[in-house]
């Protein structure tokens, strides 16, 4: 059971629903056993039978990136192993965002042809978004992958560990929320 949140606005109102949607065990565990993360599918799949603009997608990348940026950063003191993976999350849905927003190609034919991303993808979008945004994105896309291994596979970081990467995500953020505006303008 998987719980969503939508968002509906009613004039100048803004309000969350949710509604919980039943997962099949057995689509649940075919999903986890190939490595599929059920947002993931679910915004890949909403993508495509909706036929959406690939920049609704990249700003939607970046939602899911604000909200795993908030969880990570309440998560640092309580559980810093969550928080290390939110983090790195809210930085990968970025790379993805920028991936889209940026147009590079070849990692989205690669992407779309195994219908997932690995991390040779993500490396691969990085290298390119790095070569657009300067090294700074490279190296908060390093600190990130950083959380992702030490703090949350190997669960060997500390809250303080954890702290003092937190700048690097935010950076990651920014320049995606900064890319994607200048887009709108």
């Amino acid at each position: 059971m998987i719980k969503i949140y939508l968002f509906k606005s009613n004039l100048n109102t803004v309000f969350l629903t949710s509604i919980q949607i039943f997962i099949p065990k057995r689509l649940a565990e075919e999903l986890e056993k190939r490595g599929y993360v059920i947002e993931d599918v679910l915004l890949d799949s909403l993508s495509k039978v909706l036929n959406l603009d690939p920049e609704i997608v990249a700003e939607s990348h970046l939602e899911l990136a604000e909200r795993y940026l908030k969880e990570g950063k309440d998560l640092i003191d309580k559980d810093p192993i969550q928080a290390s993976e939110k983090l790195y999350k809210a930085a990968e849905e970025c790379v993805k965002a920028l991936t889209i927003h940026l147009k590079i190609e070849d990692v989205l034919r690669s992407v779309e042809s195994r219908g997932r991303w690995t991390a040779t993808d993500l490396e691969r979008a990085v290298k390119e978004i790095s070569k657009r945004l300067g090294k700074h994105f490279l190296i908060s896309w390093g600190e990130a992958n950083y959380l992702h291994v030490w703090g949350f596979h190997e669960a060997k970081l500390d809250s303080e560990s954890i702290k003092i990467r937190v700048e690097y995500i935010d950076f990651i953020i920014e320049e995606t929320k900064k890319l994607l505006k200048t887009k709108e303008s």
